[in-house]
């Protein structure tokens, strides 16, 4: 029961990362409250509690966050997982595409941190972990919005880590590799062939694996993590 009694918020909780890591909360003790813009399916268990949410609305992380506060009295961690992907080079991305990812995937970041950080105060503290990836450290050739979001997390958990570790609110950031998601195996097959085969382990990791370490970052354990960088990826970025 690592988390006993602490309160969770997990955006893009309906399936994947994001599921499993609320589901795991649950079972070491969390309250969950699990945001997406879509229904899970199968639905989530019954100890965790689905809201709607999407992550670029303002309005809609103030009622989140509010209703969180009201009910369990406090936040303590907030995971930013919601995230899209896309995989256009500069030269072929329109302005709409770019929009769309920036919004989900950064200021959908930058929303979460802003809306919780009062709530983590007069909590005395919190931990924020945000999703960036592999391709935040390193890139590919295409998916220019993708690259351009996941290294903009990465450094802005740093900032944030720096800019709140006084007050006890830890930020730090989790960068997966390929894992089994219905995002991935929505991919063209051959770009999942590819990073596979670029992968040391020669394999795509599961949701849970990412989850584990979603849940060290969550804990009391990682009392003395802020800023850090913590890379599952099967060895990809080792190379």
């Amino acid at each position: 029961m690592r988390l006993a009694g602490k309160v969770a918020i997990v955006t893009g909780a309906a399936n994947g990362m994001g599921r499993a890591t609320a589901e795991l909360f649950a079972e070491h003790g969390a309250n969950v409250v699990a945001g997406d813009i879509v229904k899970p399916d199968p639905a989530l268990p019954d100890n965790v509690e689905f809201v709607d949410l999407d992550v670029t609305s303002e309005q809609d992380w103030l009622r989140v966050v509010g209703e969180t506060e009201s009910r369990h009295g406090k936040v303590d961690v907030l995971v930013n997982n919601a995230g899209i992907i896309a995989y256009e080079p500069i030269d072929e991305l329109d302005m709409d595409g770019w929009a769309k990812v920036i919004g989900v995937n950064q200021t959908g970041v930058f929303l979460g941190i802003r809306s919780v950080v009062p709530a983590m105060r007069k909590a005395g503290g919190g931990s924020v972990i945000n999703f960036s990836s592999i391709w935040g450290n390193v890139a590919v050739a295409g998916a220019a919005a993708y690259h351009a979001t996941k290294g903009a997390v990465r450094n802005l958990s740093k900032n944030a880590a720096m800019t709140y570790a006084t007050e006890n609110i830890r930020v730090n950031s989790v960068h997966p590799g390929i894992i089994h998601t219905p995002l991935v195996d929505r991919q063209d097959e051959e770009v999942n062939k590819a990073v596979v085969a670029s992968t040391p382990m020669g394999r795509m990791g599961q949701p849970r694996e990412i989850a584990n370490g979603v849940l060290f970052l969550a804990s009391d354990e990682s009392s003395f993590m802020t800023g850090a960088e913590l890379v599952i990826d099967g060895g990809y970025t080792a190379q």
